[in-house]
Parts: C-alpha cells; structure tokens; sequence
C-alpha cells in the first residue's frame, strides 16, 4: 500500500527485565527480542506475566531491573507518550461524543499533523469502515468498533502496535474473522504487532512466532507450527492444544529412537524428537495422530500400540469425535477421530486400542514442579489498588 503506510516497524528488545510487585514476581529476567515488521504473540493463562510485560513496553509499569530498546534505542526510563508505540484494550476505549472519523483524527491532530483528515480517512479504508466515518461508536457493532480501535491506533504510525487481548470481547465467528483480518492488515501496513493473548488459537492463527509465557518466564518460543508438533515441557503441551502423555523409564536408547516402558510395553519416540534420553522421561502423541481400533492391531515396524482399553466416553463435536480411553495403568487416552462416517465409530463401553506411528511422538524436557515459582498476592487492598491504576492508564493512553 502507498502513502503512509508503507514504512515497516521496529524491533523490540528486553534485556534482563523484571518486574516485582507487593508480594509477588510477576516477571524473573525475561530476555526477548521481536524482529521488526513481524506479527509476535505472547501466550499464557492469566497471571503468567504477559499483560505485564506489554504495560513495561508501553511504558504504564516500569521494570525493577532491566532495560527496554524498540528500534535500538532504549525507551526504560521514556514516558509512555514519548515511545513510538500504540496499544488497542480490549475495553475499545473509544470516545463515545465523537464520531467514528473524529476518534480515529484526533491523536493526529494532538500533535499537530497538518494532513490529519486525509490519514485518517485513509486509516478508515484500510479498516474497511471509512463508510461508516459519521457515526458515533454506540452505532456499531463489537467488531466495527474494535477495527475503529485498530483504526486509530494505525494512524499514528507507531513502530511497535500492542495489542491487549484485542478480541477477547467479540463473539466466536467475529473473532475468527477479526483474527484473519488483523493478520492480513498487519501484513499490509508492516508494522511489529506484539499481541499478549491467553487464547491458543487465537495466536496460532495470526502470528508469525508464538512465545509461551509461564509465571514470569517463557518456557518456548517459536513459529506455531513448531511449538504445536514439538513443545518442550509438559506446560506447552498442555496448554498449546492436548496431550497425552505418559512417564516411563527408558529401556533402550538406540541412534534412531527411544524406547520407554510403558505399562510394560515399548514404546518409541524419535531420538531427534526427544529432550531426554536415558532415565525417568515423560513422552507425549497429540489426541488427533491416534488411531483408534475395535480389534487388536498387527504389530508393524514404525507404529505403537497400547490397548486393550475401554471407552469411558465418546462425545460428537461436529468434525470429530473425541473418544476418551481407559488402559489399565495409564493415565486416559484422549483420542479424536476424524468424522468420516454417519456416527461414532465405536460405542462408550467398547474394547478398543489405539496406535501412533512414531515419527509422532516427542519427548520433553522437563520434570514437574513440586511448588509454584512465585507466591500469589492475597492482598484484595493491592489488587484493588493495581486495577484501578490500570483503568486511569488506559484512559490516560485513549
């Protein structure tokens, strides 16, 4: 696109950050480095450090340690005004007098930039709204005024656009299409969109690398892909989609593979697809690269097999079943059948096995924790008090 957005974004770097509170750590050294121009989502549950992180970045909290760089240059100390950065709440924060155009022109016009009008309306195109410029906010719909949000926030051509839970307030199918949406404007104005999201889908679907935050820290980053097929510790397993995981020790460690026992079967993963080789391991296979049979299957090179089992529960989905697995001694197998034919293919109840081939499987890294990392914060007074400092931020920002 010419004119205005055509400039790419810039970097973002946090060197050593941490952030304390009255009686917690929100976020333990957290070092982080977002290319310019790309789409990064940082994602979690709530209380990981994620929304934390992106108020350090636009400058509403300020990191106990650490330094803060967007495009090389260091921004710790900079008031959030000075950082050439935007945010979109998920609250819209549109100003409800103003018509659609006037919110969009007014940052513009604070500070003095004499083609105003033209940017704006320029920015209402881009949204697909430019249509609707006249009316007020209370005229629109969820989504129209979350892309007017997104609207006003490009305008001002900010290096780095945050977006908090930007569609955490929009029905299903509006979400989906807003997903698809702020990737394709995203590609298009070629600014760096940091977008902190609990929702897993969500940021699979839209950026380009994915970091998983866990209390304070990230446990794996990467593209969505690679953390889906392969996550490292058993938190990304389970919280990036499911899992079935099973712990073992390992009773043979070849070039080629691992074998685990298994409720006294052999069970392989991939060596290369392993963290941990001889041991005590926990290995995992994703629900949908299981196969489920209602007779014991020939044993075959390259294939595992567990069984027999009994189905405790077959639930219909709309394009899969998902079939819920009880072998004696193992935790339940989640398995999710393709919806090929009318109905499920086995009843609750059912002697049934389930197979994976082994290329499938991966190992991880890491052993459960037995205590929380950081204590929680009990203190109703200091929540009370941090939510509403958030509010007056969020205002103070709009």
């Amino acid at each position: 696109m010419a004119g205005s957005f055509d400039e790419s974004g810039a970097d973002l770097e946090l060197v050593g950050v941490t952030k304390r509170f009255p009686g917690f750590t929100a976020i333990e050294n957290l070092n982080l480095t977002i290319p310019a121009g790309s789409f990064f989502a940082l994602l979690g549950p709530s209380g990981c450090g994620k929304t934390t992180t992106l108020r350090l970045v636009a400058g509403l909290e300020a990191p106990t340690a650490g330094r803060i760089l967007i495009g090389g240059k260091e921004v710790t100390a900079t008031k959030p005004h000075q950082r050439p950065v935007n945010t979109v709440f998920q609250s819209y924060a549109l100003f409800p007098h103003m018509t659609v155009l006037a919110n969009v022109e007014f940052g513009l016009k604070r500070r003095g930039i004499a083609n105003a009008l033209a940017l704006a309306h320029e920015a209402l195109r881009l949204v697909e709204l430019d249509h609707v410029a006249s009316r007020r906010p209370s005229q629109l719909s969820g989504g129209q005024q979350q892309r007017v949000a997104l609207a006003r926030a490009v305008v001002n051509r900010p290096a780095l656009l945050l977006l908090d839970e930007p569609l955490g307030a929009l029905d299903l199918k509006l979400r989906r299409q807003m997903q698809l949406e702020l990737k394709s404007i995203q590609g298009e104005v070629g600014l760096t969109f940091l977008h902190v999201t609990h929702d897993q889908e969500e940021a699979m679907t839209m950026a380009d690398t994915v970091a998983v935050m866990n209390k304070g820290r990230i446990e794996q980053m990467g593209a969505p892909e690679e953390l889906y097929e392969l996550p490292r510790t058993t938190f990304v397993a389970n919280f990036l989609g499911q899992s079935n995981l099973f712990t073992g020790e390992v009773v043979e460690s070849g070039s080629d593979a691992v074998t685990v026992d298994i409720a006294g079967l052999g069970i392989k993963v991939p060596r290369e697809r392993a963290q941990r080789h001889a041991g005590e391991v926990t290995i995992g296979v994703r629900p949908e690269k299981l196969t489920l049979h209602t007779r014991k299957p020939d044993t075959a090179a390259g294939v595992n097999i567990l069984g027999p089992g009994v189905i405790i529960d077959a639930s219909f989905t709309g394009v899969s079943t998902q079939y819920l697995v009880q072998v004696p001694g193992l935790p339940v197998i989640t398995v999710f059948a393709q919806n090929m034919a009318f109905g499920p293919v086995a009843e609750q109840g059912a002697e049934v096995w389930v197979s994976w081939r082994v290329e499938h499987g991966f190992g991880l890294a890491d052993e459960p924790e037995p205590e929380a990392r950081f204590a929680a914060d009990d203190d109703t007074r200091t929540i009370a008090v941090q939510r509403r400092q958030r509010l007056e931020d969020e205002l103070d920002e709009a």
